[in-house]
């Protein structure tokens, strides 16, 4: 059998163990290949391709294994700007499919690096959020800047961006280069915004690795996180995000600011493609000329986009994509880029071990996962909120973009696992929440505020020492 595929349990052991106390799976009946870690429990999985981020966990099966398939399905077709079935696209949009963004469920290549901004033949594959410098959003435009339309309506806008490139050198004399972007955006579709009374901030798509698990997290222990992380001779004090959604006050995990609590399937239905459903069921463009636009173009508005069932099947399809397991663990670079993981004090906020709650996930339509409670998981994150710098010596990650209580300089410690398959999932190696790192090292020496301690401990480190604890990163 071919070793990346030797992993099971039994289908009499998901029946059994799903009517248990704490309604999980154990993990006692996975084999685990030779040279792989469990990263998720039963939710991991033993592949290394291109579709490492996009198959489903080994508990998926039946009746879930068909909602999946249809999830998946609905995720990555193409809408079109017709009224029927798969259709509702715009007026106004970002991106034409959740696939179109994450392709394979991870970062598409963004147009930033491609076309040097907003990307041609409708795609992007980006999120522009745009907002006055007092904070508030500009009443034409609302917090999101939409750079497509469909074929008649006129986009919201077109973003620009020139990168200038600055080189930096090791203690041991090796160099290295940081990207530093620098946005633009014209033609405005109303008024436009002076640079000076603008704030803008560019987001790539996330990794869709772990959603099942991280909203199976078990909220007291990441409260405890927030209370245990005081670490001042490293200048680290991390919070949670709280924040407020269909009318609960809650703790905020998702996002690149921790500042949604759930997954954003209907809000990314809404603004990033502008299908109105139960949740959000007026247009993005609601009150603007596009509306206008978009009837002459033949689209009409007297019904729902997707419904509820539909979404709850993309929800479905996220949270139990099978997390990859970590790769190379035996290899002696691996093992010492580990230990100096740990030397650098990386995983006071990458927490390598989590745990989720013991009854699993309820999804957005009421349907329950209990196969993702009672496990132990190794996401590398503590889902908290961090400084990561301001400008300082050009260096910072400062966007002043304000998230629930997240400030612009706050951001929640991205989650690690998976990473090392990025450039064969997606084709290239952009990391940051703007993809203005090219690599891992840059990824790093990007670290400001809360980060600064550990990145000058890698700085620090030899050649020998930075390489391996980059390969270490790769094999998660």
């Amino acid at each position: 059998m071919n070793h990346f595929l030797k992993y099971s349990f039994s289908i009499f052991c998901l029946l059994a163990c799903s009517a248990c106390d704490d309604d999980g799976i154990g993990v006692l009946d996975i084999e685990i290949p030779e040279g792989y870690a469990l990263s998720a429990g039963t939710s991991t999985i033993f592949l290394s391709s291109s579709v490492a981020y996009d198959t489903p966990a080994d508990w998926i099966t039946g009746a879930y294994d068909v909602r999946f398939t249809r999830g998946d399905r609905l995720y990555d077709d193409v809408r079109t700007s017709n009224n029927g079935h798969g259709g509702g696209l715009g007026p106004v949009y970002a991106g034409y499919s959740c696939g179109s963004c994450h392709r394979n469920a991870g970062r598409t290549k963004p147009s930033l690096w491609t076309e040097g901004g907003s990307g041609s033949y409708g795609f992007s594959s980006m999120l522009v959020y745009i907002s006055r410098k007092n904070g508030a959003f500009f009443q034409d435009y609302g917090r999101v800047l939409h750079d497509q339309a469909i074929y008649g309506v006129q986009p919201e806008g077109k973003l620009s961006v020139e990168y200038t490139y600055e080189t930096f050198s090791f203690p041991d004399g090796e160099a290295y280069t940081l990207c530093k972007p620098q946005y633009s955006i014209s033609e405005w579709y109303a008024e436009e915004i002076k640079p000076e009374d603008l704030f803008c901030t560019v987001r790539i798509p996330l990794r869709h690795v772990g959603m099942g698990q991280m909203m199976a997290l078990d909220p007291i222990e990441i409260e405890a996180l927030a209370a245990k992380s005081n670490y001042p001779e490293y200048g680290i004090s991390g919070r949670c995000n709280y924040i407020t959604e269909r009318g609960v006050r809650c703790l905020g995990l998702s996002g690149n600011k921790a500042q949604h609590a759930d997954l954003t399937v209907e809000l990314g239905f809404s603004s990033d493609m502008g299908v109105t459903n139960s949740r959000y069921p007026e247009e993005i463009c609601e009150g603007q000329t596009q509306v206008n636009q978009g009837s002459m173009m033949g689209l009409s508005y007297d019904q729902l986009d997707v419904s509820t069932e539909e979404m709850e099947n993309v929800d479905l399809y996220m949270q139990s994509l099978g997390v990859p397991a970590r790769r190379n663990i035996n290899d002696p670079q691996v093992i010492k880029g580990e230990q100096n993981f740990y030397k650098a004090k990386c995983h006071l906020c990458h927490v390598t071990t989590l745990h989720t709650k013991p009854r699993g996930t309820v999804l957005l339509n009421n349907t329950q996962l209990p196969w993702l409670g009672g496990q132990t998981i190794h996401p590398y994150s503590d889902y908290l909120l961090h400084d990561m710098g301001s400008e300082i010596m050009g260096v910072g990650l400062n966007d002043n973009y304000v998230s629930g209580l997240a400030r612009g300089n706050e951001w929640r410690t991205t989650p690690l696992w998976g990473i090392g398959l990025q450039e064969k999932v997606n084709g290239h190696t952009y990391f940051l929440h703007d993809g203005r790192a090219r690599n891992l090292t840059e990824a790093i020496m990007w670290h400001g505020g809360e980060g600064e301690a550990s990145k000058n401990l890698f700085k620090n480190m030899s050649k020998e020492d930075r390489d391996a604890l980059i390969a270490f990163l790769n094999s998660l």
